[in-house]
């Protein structure tokens, strides 16, 4: 059975698809199962590391009552793909180089955005409404979320981070665009905002927590439902946003290769939200920070690193692992370590092959700062199965 260790330190069991858990993660985990509300126990996938306040790639099933710090700040995040009818054949070395300079003048990266004249305004327009009603109830929105033409002109650009874009090769040799963004700085500013509320909400109510970053939300208090439309049309945007990217790409290709067509619909899936679920025969608000919905019958994305596979998979559907799976490899050091350890030599030797910026500044993103993706898929071939095996040729970061 992949399920590695059981916890019981806390009122509620932690089942652990990895027996790569360090200590400050396990820690996180057991404060999470003190929470009175969970329901059944708590499943960590096989890429768990330390987060803040809830564990990255831990999935949090609660009985009416959402920890804000456990869907994060980047609300939404997730992945996007699609299978192309191009081949390895329509590419080569002096063509990679120019898609990677088209896409990347395309599509803003960073803290670069679409100026007002290229923004994607008439698919950001649709969220407008929504999003004038949520900051007249809560005007201090406003100032964690910025300028409303911010996130006009953020709809369609990729952010900074662990954030990418992917051309990649399957096992058949056919071309997968393959990107990982989320909501933004909109649905940063969110998510920042509802934490400190719940923050100030427990300390209102004198509740004592084994971590002030798992301040909570009551079904039926102040902020719950607030709170709720918010992540939906974070998690929405967000959606929209990857599919934004995705036609921009499919754009800058169409202007440097031969006629082609996109073979598969394509799979676009959070990893950082809430939703309303049964499990158990009971209906409950699942939490998944780093980890993917991997119902049976699912299509998922499971990235490795820019010089690792990554994997289209299928959910097999496991209660224990309330129908989730991992994210990605997960990392298994900080930042800041993997930048003392790692140098550009290093980084342009895990990446050989791959057209990708090989500069000091994506060092914190080299393969050797990240677990090994092949361990993390045996570890969790209880809860989804591979359908295609991917890898890549073009990555830009964010």
């Amino acid at each position: 059975m992949p399920i590695k260790q059981i916890l019981t330190q806390g009122l509620f069991p932690v089942k652990v698809w990895t027996d790569e858990l360090e200590e400050r993660a396990q820690q996180q985990l057991n404060n999470i199962a003190m929470m009175p509300f969970i329901h059944k126990h708590i499943a960590a996938m096989p890429d768990v590391h330390t987060g803040i306040g809830a564990t990255i790639g831990s999935v949090i099933a609660c009985n009416k009552a959402i920890i804000p710090a456990a869907v994060g700040v980047d609300i939404g995040c997730g992945m996007i793909a699609c299978r192309l009818s191009l081949t390895a054949n329509d590419l080569d070395e002096a063509l990679l180089k120019k898609i990677f300079h088209q896409i990347s003048r395309d599509v803003p990266v960073g803290r670069n955005q679409h100026k007002q004249d290229r923004a994607l305004i008439n698919r950001a327009l649709p969220f407008e409404q929504q999003l004038l009603v949520m900051t007249e109830k809560h005007p201090q929105l406003l100032k964690s979320i910025g300028k409303l033409s911010n996130w006009i002109c953020q709809m369609g650009t990729l952010g900074g981070g662990n954030h990418f874009i992917e051309l990649c090769l399957d096992e058949a040799q056919r071309v997968w665009i393959m990107l990982h963004s989320g909501s933004r700085g909109i649905g940063n500013g969110m998510g920042t905002y509802f934490i400190d509320l719940a923050r100030k909400d427990m300390e209102r109510w004198y509740i004592h927590l084994p971590d002030r970053d798992l301040a909570y939300f009551p079904e039926g208090s102040q902020h719950f439902n607030d709170y709720i439309e918010a992540v939906d049309w974070a998690q929405r945007y967000a959606f929209a946003n990857r599919q934004a990217m995705l036609d921009l790409i499919i754009a800058a290709l169409k202007s440097l290769m031969p006629p082609f067509e996109i073979t598969t619909e394509a799979v676009n899936c959070h990893h950082n939200y809430v939703a309303l679920e049964n499990h158990y025969d009971a209906d409950v608000w699942v939490t998944r920070k780093g980890a993917i919905r991997a119902q049976e019958g699912d299509l998922g994305i499971i990235p490795g690193s820019m010089g690792a596979k990554s994997f289209i998979v299928r959910g097999k559907g496991n209660p224990e692992s309330f129908n989730s799976c991992s994210h990605g490899a997960g990392r298994k050091m900080s930042r800041t370590a993997a930048e003392k350890q790692f140098t550009t030599d290093d980084l342009k030797q895990q990446t050989q092959g791959i057209i990708c910026r090989k500069d000091k500044s994506v060092l914190d993103e080299i393969p050797g700062a990240y677990k090994d993706i092949d361990t993390v898929m045996a570890n969790q071939n209880d809860l989804i199965e591979i359908v295609h095996t991917l890898k890549q040729v073009l990555c830009i970061k964010g």
